[in-house]
């Protein structure tokens, strides 16, 4: 593990931000979310809604340059996930929300389209970046999913940063974790403040392999040790590079139900049908009918990029196989 994070060091260290893909190179491509949900512009300052682009952009820009210099769509989507596990900004690592005792809870997977290899973890504490944990489970143990000490005394036996639980707590995350408990703002957040903020990534790399990963702090005032959606394979992560790359963010109860990752790309694959069909199918149709928000980012072996949602907004960004960048938040 050592040596991945000094190699995925050197590659964004690397100067040649805009090199092209080698002759007879796949087409690369990239996209990242940071969780859907009531988000709304007239809810979000300028200056808020300026930090979040610009550490969209950051991890974006991460995740490509691995890309455009040869590393493959693995290595992008954890160096595009870390990044926004280090930010506050995001529920997910630094940013989680709060469980209803106080503390916080994360769960992240990733998924390696070539070989359909997974691994992921739940329930963690103090693992600092869960996803490099996930991408542990994959490559150094013969497990998909390792939950709570048990993953943290697995991470640590890796290599891997532990910190203190306090490491992950922030003022913002605390006032929503103390309003909530507050019967006067309680109903008000339950309508204006219903946000899913979970952060993932897709990616295709040179070699025309796809990835997947997809990382949380959970559900606000989640109890008992709940588990949502995104560290189990085939509900919030999927990835197949024969169709497919997805990471999802929304209620986590439903889109286990629903399997909503597999879902869409088995439905791509069998029915034949591009994989942004499947995915607004899915979105839009079958969970609209089950009453469940969220949304998903696809990418399939064209590098044809999907953002699917049907909540208000989504954060969203993405690099097309041209090296068009694109980052948006609200819906059109």
């Amino acid at each position: 593990m050592r040596e991945l994070l000094i190699i995925l060091l050197l590659i964004i260290s690397s100067p040649d931000m805009n090199a092209e893909p080698a002759s007879g190179k796949h087409p690369v491509a990239i996209a990242i979310h940071g969780g859907a949900g009531t988000i709304i512009k007239d809810n979000m300052s300028a200056e808020k809604e300026a930090a979040i682009r610009a550490k969209l952009e950051q991890a974006l820009m991460a995740g490509h340059k691995v890309l455009i210099n040869g590393g493959d769509a693995l290595d992008a989507v954890t160096i595009a996930i870390t990044t926004l596990e280090d930010s506050p900004l995001f529920n997910a690592g630094k940013g989680a929300v709060y469980t209803y005792d106080g503390s916080n809870e994360m769960d992240a997977s990733i998924m390696d389209g070539g070989n359909l290899n997974a691994g992921a973890v739940a329930g963690v504490s103090r693992i600092k970046n869960p996803i490099l944990a996930a991408r542990a489970v994959m490559d150094q143990s013969p497990h998909v999913l390792l939950s709570g000490s048990g993953a943290e005394a697995f991470s640590a036996s890796v290599g891997l940063k532990l910190v203190e639980p306090a490491y992950f707590q922030t003022e913002f995350r605390r006032q929503q974790w103390e309003n909530s408990h507050k019967p006067a703002t309680a109903a008000i957040q339950s309508a204006t403040d219903k946000w899913f903020s979970t952060v993932g990534a897709v990616a295709l790399d040179q070699g025309g392999d796809l990835a997947a990963g997809t990382s949380t702090g959970g559900m606000l005032n989640k109890r008992w040790g709940r588990v949502g959606d995104s560290p189990i394979i085939g509900a919030g992560t999927y990835a197949d590079s024969r169709t497919c790359a997805i990471s999802a963010t929304g209620h986590g109860e439903f889109f286990i139900r629903a399997a909503v990752a597999h879902d869409i790309c088995s439905r791509a694959r069998y029915l034949k049908i591009p994989l942004t069909e499947a995915a607004e199918a899915v979105i839009h149709k079958d969970l609209v009918g089950m009453g469940a928000s969220g949304g998903v980012i696809t990418l399939d072996p064209s590098g044809n990029i999907g953002l699917v949602f049907n909540t208000p907004g989504m954060y969203r960004a993405s690099i097309d196989t041209r090296g068009k960048a694109t980052i948006k938040i609200y819906r059109p």
